[in-house]
């Protein structure tokens, strides 16, 4: 066979395979995520079948399926949004950097592998999956529930802290040293503000260049701002991915409510190449030498992250159930984990943290949704219930 006939065997062979993955993924209620990669896993270098000629089309489907992950996630905030949570929940937000960074951070010194792999691990296990969590809030039904509030401020600022976490991991990992790592912090701070500025004051202006009632030039004309500033951040060393996000922040009205529905099957075919591609680029072998580390650390932060967020939802004077609730929730990493370990590694920073963060990602993704049930299970609702009358709190509701 032919090159380019080879090239759209195996795409085509594989996505129809991704496709049914992702039905057998919403039959049994749990992200896709873990089975994408492990796709991609298994077709990669070390893989029972790896791919001749369809790397090159995962590779480039990859970057595109990160820009449009940070593109719509920007479309889901308004700058005025992003500000309220700063300043409502900047505390949280801090204590959630702190305890969930920290353990990713001493664990990359602890085996050895440098300053720079530690900044990286710092920010996988830092961030929890806002798609994953998302989903978990659906198919549980508490996008009403008190706590939900709680939950979407973490995940503001944690996404509004990767415009900044970024740019510097960037110049990190290619070598820059610490004066350019500043310099890139000092450059997307301007940036950010710059954009929270304009969105704030003149949105409206940056709107009315594209039609929101006219399907075809709004996915174009968004799609082409998008890639351009990308292109545009990136050539500066301020992220493509970050690039993304702020034009989504920028984007407003009906102009970000109409091209959401317009741009999410794209998201969602190149969201879904990016994982396989990760997986591809991972040797399965290299996982089983990191699994222990991987399972210790996950357990570690899966803790740490449901201290911060039980604490987040006491600060904000929601009793003990929901407090649970919420920090049992945020337990998931996800996409964002897997962008910043393909930043490294792409760098050559530590080729062990792929398939350390692999591992990583999926014990999360897949003891993340379970965790989020406990409070729903008649054990823990009865340990809650002793717990509330300890502390003098509103009683836990009996089970039905």
């Amino acid at each position: 066979m032919s090159e380019s006939t080879i090239l759209l065997v195996e795409v085509g062979a594989l996505l129809l395979g991704l496709g049914l993955l992702s039905r057998f993924a919403d039959r049994i209620g749990v992200s896709p995520i873990p089975f994408y990669l492990v796709a991609g896993l298994a077709f990669g270098d070390g893989g029972i079948l790896p791919l001749s000629g369809g790397t090159e089309f995962f590779e480039i489907g990859s970057e595109i399926g990160v820009i449009l992950l940070l593109l719509m996630l920007g479309l889901e905030y308004t700058a005025s949004e992003l500000v309220t949570s700063l300043t409502k929940s900047r505390t949280a937000g801090l204590v959630d950097a702190l305890f969930n960074a920290l353990p990713g951070a001493l664990f990359a010194l602890v085996l050895g592998w440098g300053p720079v792999a530690a900044v990286a691990l710092a920010g996988i296990t830092w961030i929890s999956s806002s798609g994953v969590i998302a989903k978990v809030l659906r198919d549980l039904k508490r996008l009403g529930n008190r706590e939900t509030p709680t939950i979407l401020s973490i995940l503001v600022l944690e996404d509004l802290a990767m415009a900044f976490y970024l740019p510097v991991l960037s110049a990190l990992v290619l070598g820059a040293g610490i004066a350019a790592g500043a310099t890139a912090l000092v450059v997307a701070v301007l940036v950010v503000l710059v954009i929270l500025y304009v969105a704030l004051r003149h949105g409206r202006l940056i709107s009315a260049i594209f039609a929101p009632n006219h399907p075809e030039s709004l996915l174009l004309g968004v799609l082409g701002l998008t890639m351009l500033v990308a292109g545009l951040a990136q050539q500066v060393n301020v992220s493509a991915a970050v690039g993304a996000f702020l034009v989504g922040i920028a984007l407003s009205g009906r102009v970000a409510h109409n091209a959401q529905p317009l741009l999410s099957p794209l998201r969602d075919l190149f969201a879904a190449v990016f994982f396989v591609f990760f997986g591809l680029a991972t040797n399965p072998a290299d996982i089983l030498e990191v699994l222990l580390p991987a399972s210790i650390l996950a357990v570690i932060t899966m803790v740490t992250k449901t201290f911060t967020g039980y604490r987040a939802a006491a600060s904000a004077g929601l009793g003990i159930p929901a407090r649970w609730r919420t920090g049992l929730t945020l337990t998931p990493r996800g996409e964002f984990s897997i962008v910043i370990a393909g930043l490294a590694v792409g760098a050559g920073v530590e080729p062990r943290l792929a398939p350390l963060a692999t591992a990583y990602v999926l014990i999360t993704v897949v003891c993340g949704p379970l965790l989020a049930r406990l409070p729903e299970a008649g054990w823990f609702r009865n340990a809650l219930r002793r717990q509330t009358a300890r502390a003098g709190t509103a009683p836990v509701p009996p089970i039905s």
